[in-house]
């Protein structure tokens, strides 16, 4: 009689336990899930806007690299007509 109540707590807590582990399985799942559309929304959303304001930032330096060497061209003519 003792050996079945503690066959039936075992298996009790057996099935208890398997419950628990398909909970957590499913919460990794959604976890899971929600990591990929995370990627997904990094790699075809954000990722694109970033390289579009690094390339326009690459522009606006190039750029002022022109500007400042134009400036200085006319900083030596203007120093030498002062002098």
């Amino acid at each position: 009689m003792e050996g079945d109540k503690m066959f039936d707590l075992m298996t009790k807590m057996y099935a208890e336990m398997q419950n628990g582990f398909k909970g957590v399985n499913e919460r990794i799942d959604g976890l899971e899930n929600k990591v990929d559309k995370t990627n997904i929304t990094i790699e075809n959303d954000i990722k694109p806007k970033i390289e579009a304001l690094f390339d326009g930032y690459k522009q606006n330096s190039d750029k002022l690299d022109r500007i400042e060497k134009q400036v200085s061209k006319h900083d030596e003519f203007i120093i030498r007509r002062i002098k």
